[in-house]
């Protein structure tokens, strides 16, 4: 449930005089996503996405994310595009928390994805990374594997019903991934957080991406090290199996577009060691130390104790692919 923030017609009728409409007709909570609250808002001749951002986005960087998805657009990137309101602005004040007004783009997430959608979705991130290159916006990764640690010392295991051994394997990976972590490879703003519920189809086709909330400046192929861990993983009950044919049609896909550098395949198995770190520290900290009343949609960390110790087992980057 992604509606944390509950609006009422007052609530709509203030977005309504901020952007200028003559009347918004509907609105409608959106129950996908586990960060930011998002409704619908249908105008009698267009649909907005309506975004209250919740306690982890810093507000500092939403300038930032405005006019990232803002650039992207007007290179023609399928994904939304913010709108201005009457005073100028693309950020303003609701219910005591900053929002934001997004077009809204065609299509949903699918439940399952299949190869085929594996390479189009390659080919986008490629076509994607290309137009990054000339965009000249930088930001931090604030939640890269490389600042990952003290995230890790603030769980508290001890009561928890994880791996007893968990907190020291993940501070080993850890330092495994400091010390090999690549210096120099091809790198640009990336959408840093593509999962299957951030990517849009639309009849059929390729609809756009949706959520960079968490894009900053870094490694291009850490993007695909993100996708191999979110999109290349087939799950059956509570275990998931590596699958080859998917993670060779990323690759192909993304290479028809942008052909990847021996240092980058080199560096493919820290970097997916490092996007599982990363995705495995926030999920057990949210699912250990986060209250109850904190507005956080807590996921289970196990599916990434899984794909970080599947990692740990290759050895080179062949291995990704299928024979």
């Amino acid at each position: 449930m992604a509606v944390f923030t509950k609006l009422n017609q007052a609530d709509i009728s203030n977005v309504q005089n901020i952007f200028g409409f003559k009347k918004i007709k509907s609105f409608k909570g959106i129950k996908k996503g586990i960060e930011n609250t998002n409704y619908t808002v249908t105008t009698k001749n267009k649909k907005y996405v309506l975004t209250i951002f919740e306690s982890r986005v810093n507000n500092k960087d939403l300038p930032y994310f405005m006019k990232l998805m803002d650039a992207l657009s007007k290179k023609g990137i399928k994904c939304p595009s913010p709108v201005k309101n009457k005073y100028g602005k693309y950020i303003f004040n609701l219910k005591r928390k900053k929002a934001c007004l997004v077009s809204f783009l065609e299509g949903s997430d699918k439940k399952k994805l299949l190869e085929k959608d594996l390479f189009v979705i390659g080919k986008n991130i490629g076509f994607m990374h290309k137009k990054l290159t000339k965009i000249k916006l930088k930001r931090k990764n604030s939640f890269s594997p490389l600042k990952i640690y003290s995230l890790i010392n603030k769980i508290n295991f001890k009561n928890s019903k994880l791996p007893k051994n968990l907190k020291d394997e993940m501070r080993e990976s850890f330092r495994d991934i400091n010390k090999n972590w690549p210096k120099k490879i091809p790198s640009s703003v990336i959408h840093g957080d593509l999962f299957i519920d951030n990517i849009f189809f639309y009849k059929g086709k390729f609809g756009g991406f949706i959520d960079f909330y968490f894009s900053a400046y870094d490694f291009q192929a850490y993007e695909l090290a993100i996708c191999i861990n979110s999109l290349c993983f087939n799950k059956t009950k509570n275990k998931f199996k590596f699958n080859k044919r998917k993670a060779s049609k990323l690759f192909k896909g993304y290479e028809s577009i942008r052909k990847l550098k021996p240092e980058e395949k080199k560096s493919m198995k820290i970097l997916c060691k490092g996007s599982a770190l990363r995705y495995l520290a926030t999920r057990a900290y949210d699912f250990i130390n986060t209250p109850k009343n904190i507005l956080i949609k807590k996921k289970d960390p196990s599916e990434y104790i899984q794909k970080l110790r599947f990692h740990n087992s290759i050895e080179k980057f062949e291995e990704y692919f299928n024979d």
